[in-house]
């Protein structure tokens, strides 16, 4: 199924992003994307399956959402690297009892960083903070995401 999604040009990456199944079964919708991914808005649903008892969204479904965005951001600036999510910290900070929207902007002066490192030392582990926004603006949680960008084929000595 992910190799059909991938191979699949006739779908925008929208729609992949979407039909992706564990964003498909979250009921996840991209709000904004740009071609870049320098800016990424999602929006998660409170639904029955996403709600917990305390009437807020479960952290996991926050978790499976923040997860790959910073690492899908930075493989899209830096082709031809292995990039995967090396950390991540979610910081509850309100509750999350509406729908949620994740929003990711690739800073500029993290880019840079990230090329430079890939110049002087062939790999960069940048941090990246973003959110995940409440229906009234209330930023609920806060997403720290430390991500590996490294050549193809890199093993940890």
């Amino acid at each position: 199924m992910l190799k059909l999604l991938r191979r699949s040009r006739f779908l925008s990456t929208r729609r992949r992003i979407e039909w992706y199944p564990p964003f498909w079964f979250m009921g996840v919708k991209v709000i904004e994307l740009d071609d870049n991914w320098n800016r990424v808005c999602l929006r998660l649903p409170l639904n029955a399956f996403s709600r917990n008892l305390g009437n807020g969204m479960f952290g996991g479904y926050q978790a499976a959402i923040a997860d790959p965005i910073a690492a899908i951001a930075c493989a899209k600036q830096f082709p031809g690297y292995a990039v995967w999510t090396r950390t991540l910290y979610l910081d509850f900070e309100h509750p999350g009892d509406s729908d949620l929207e994740l929003r990711f902007q690739f800073d500029p002066e993290i880019r840079d960083r990230i090329r430079s490192d890939l110049e002087r030392k062939g790999r960069s582990t940048p941090e990246f903070e973003y959110g995940l926004y409440r229906r009234d603006g209330v930023c609920c949680t806060r997403v720290h995401c430390q991500v590996a960008v490294r050549p193809r084929g890199y093993r940890k000595k």
